[in-house]
């Protein structure tokens, strides 16, 4: 089926599971997940695939082994893009990433040569310039206070040194385009939008 947004009913669901997390309530709105959450996202996955390939939406329990929150399962259906990209759909509406949520050390000592680099480094300072113009955040997961060891304190691109990663990310407003096939442009446009992070991690500090 061709994707046409998600009901008002899946984000009641997720206002219902972040209200009562429990089996009790995911075993009596199991159909709902299948059907207004996870099949909508299914299609939009599909319809995106032949421009920005194949996504793999995450499964819907938690991993709770080492974590005091015992809540078995996630407020969020998501997915991510294998050649880069995350969409998500919670109870507060639909929100999208794109570039490198964290990295590996290797990884991170590529990402900090690069942007040291007054080439590299000052590519990168203008496409994130680019992106916070567009009204998207760039952040990371995890940041230092100040710049890694070995590089200037006072290094133009301080604030790039001291993040263990680089995501741009935008949480789409809540309105009633997300009820309807619109919600696939806002996320392409989103992820276009991004290729040039998305490329430059690439080229600068891939992953391997």
């Amino acid at each position: 089926m061709a994707f046409s947004g998600w009901p008002v009913e899946a984000l009641e669901f997720y206002d219902g599971l972040e209200a009562d997390n429990s089996k009790t309530f995911w075993t009596a709105h199991k159909a709902t997940y299948e059907e207004q959450v996870r099949g909508p996202m299914t299609e939009l996955l599909a319809e995106l695939e032949p421009e920005f390939g194949p996504a793999k939406i995450f499964r819907p329990y938690r991993d709770v082994r080492f974590s005091t929150d015992k809540s078995p399962y996630k407020t969020s259906c998501a997915a991510s893009f294998e050649q880069g990209g995350y969409v998500q759909l919670t109870a507060g509406g639909l929100a999208a990433g794109a570039g490198a949520y964290m990295m590996d050390p290797p990884r991170l000592a590529r990402y900090r040569q690069a942007v040291a680099d007054d080439v590299s480094g000052g590519q990168l300072a203008g496409i994130v310039a680019d992106l916070e113009a567009r009204g998207w955040s760039v952040t990371s997961r995890e940041q230092l206070k100040s710049v890694p060891r070995g590089f200037d304190k006072e290094h133009p691109r301080a604030r790039l040194l001291r993040h263990k990663g680089l995501i741009a990310w935008h949480q789409f407003p809540l309105k009633p385009w997300l009820g309807t096939a619109k919600a696939r442009t806002h996320v392409e446009q989103f992820l276009r939008g991004c290729r040039p992070l998305q490329d430059w991690l690439d080229a600068h500090a891939p992953s391997q």
